[in-house]
């Protein structure tokens, strides 16, 4: 009996750590952002939906990224950061290797995890995918910055792999590349999912560009948690804005860019050429984004980061992830039926016309972290980065977090 259970729980492991849901991921060139610095953005989908934030001191650079909750051994990171600047994330695809029966390996956040441990650049990375053996039983997007201004995605399949640049024109003529779970080199049809999440990303980012507001503030509020359809042109956030509260209304919610399945969201916000690369910074939404909250972290600030970002026991999950779960039930409130369990939201409960949605008390405390962080952004920028300065200021945002859940929802994560 305790054979079997060692074998369940290591194929439950791998079962969470394997792709087989939607991302919609992006690389934006400094170019093309509003202060020079290169993006990298993931909204993860997947069955593991309980998340956390963990900091690694075991390779030959320090780093930190998303990890599943689960994951108590930190074996997959599925977006991150390192200390040299470098970041990476991936998110799968189902049209490269279509007619290759090879057995995938599942193992795209292991190779995060080793490419943070052991890259400090875009080249290293391009070195390490040389290395790997051929077939690379691998299917996916790879997007990575870093400190010297890179940016690129990289489609990798069993025979290989290939880039695509940001920061070339001919490539990325704004200035960005989107994937969702699909492949430019791959087959179209069927086989492969994500057009409508990629058009309503592109025409986001399109706009953006164009108006000089590409940021990871942009990213995060209008991007990650937009409610904005390319195919049938809805806008649920212009659609049920002027309902009164305590108006349960419901909408069908299929293929917009956040879905039921986002476990969370990150951008990670890269360093101007020349910068220390100790100022790359990680914008987590940890748990499901529509009621989560920003929180930024530094690879310098080791593990004294916010305590609301760890799993903790009590909760066997990060607190901020529980949390995010929990209102979540309220965005998602049918408790039957298999479809409508999964489809059908209650969008008064979100955003309403007196301004007591849940995104409506959560948008106040995150304007103001992004406020604050980067005022203190641009004053170590001048003055430096200190550890302690760091552990103050996560503790500052800690206490900021714990209140507001406690004060607009009264879950108590203490």
């Amino acid at each position: 009996m305790k054979h079997l259970k060692t074998i369940l729980f290591a194929l439950i492991i791998f079962l969470l750590n394997y792709q087989t849901n939607a991302c919609t991921i992006a690389v934006i060139s400094g170019k093309y952002t509003r202060d020079g610095r290169p993006l990298l953005w993931k909204n993860r989908d997947t069955p593991a939906i309980n998340n956390q934030i963990v900091f690694f001191d075991d390779g030959k650079y320090n780093y930190m990224g998303l990890v599943n909750s689960h994951d108590i051994h930190g074996k997959s990171v599925w977006i991150g950061q390192n200390s040299m600047g470098f970041a990476i994330m991936n998110s799968a695809s189902y049209n490269l290797n279509i007619g290759d029966d090879t057995k995938l390996s599942g193992l795209e956040g292991r190779i995060i995890k080793e490419a943070l441990a052991t890259c400090s650049t875009i080249q290293d990375f391009e070195n390490y995918l040389d290395s790997l053996p051929i077939p690379t039983r691998l299917e996916g997007n790879f997007g990575v910055i870093d400190a010297q201004g890179g940016a690129a995605m990289y489609e990798v399949n069993n025979k290989g792999y290939v880039k695509f640049d940001a920061n070339d024109a001919k490539v990325a003529p704004f200035g960005y590349i989107i994937r969702a779970n699909y492949s430019f080199m791959g087959s179209f049809g069927e086989e492969s999912s994500g057009y409508l999440r990629y058009n309503t990303t592109n025409e986001l980012f399109y706009n953006a560009m164009s108006t000089n507001t590409f940021d990871a503030q942009f990213i995060i509020q209008d991007v990650t948690r937009s409610l904005k359809h390319s195919l049938t042109k809805e806008d649920l956030y212009r659609d049920y804005i002027e309902i009164p509260k305590n108006t349960p209304t419901y909408s069908f919610f299929q293929d917009f860019i956040p879905r039921k399945s986002t476990a969370s969201a990150c951008v990670v916000q890269g360093v101007k050429k020349g910068e220390n690369p100790e100022f790359t910074t990680l914008w987590s939404v940890v748990g499901f984004p529509l009621t989560s909250v920003v929180i930024p972290t530094w690879v310098k600030g080791g593990n004294d980061f916010p305590s609301v970002l760890k799993r903790n026991d009590k909760f066997n999950d990060s607190p901020i992830c529980f949390a995010a779960l929990e209102l979540k039930k309220e965005f998602f409130p049918i408790r039957w039926g298999k479809w409508a369990a999964k489809y059908y939201v209650n969008m008064n409960a979100f955003i309403n016309k007196d301004n007591t949605g849940i995104y409506q008390k959560i948008q106040p405390y995150e304007n103001k972290i992004f406020k604050m962080t980067n005022d203190k952004l641009d004053l170590w920028r001048f003055n430096g980065m200190k550890r302690s300065a760091l552990k103050e200021y996560y503790d500052e945002l800690n206490i900021l977090v714990l209140k507001m859940f406690n004060k607009e929802f009264e879950i108590d994560l203490n």
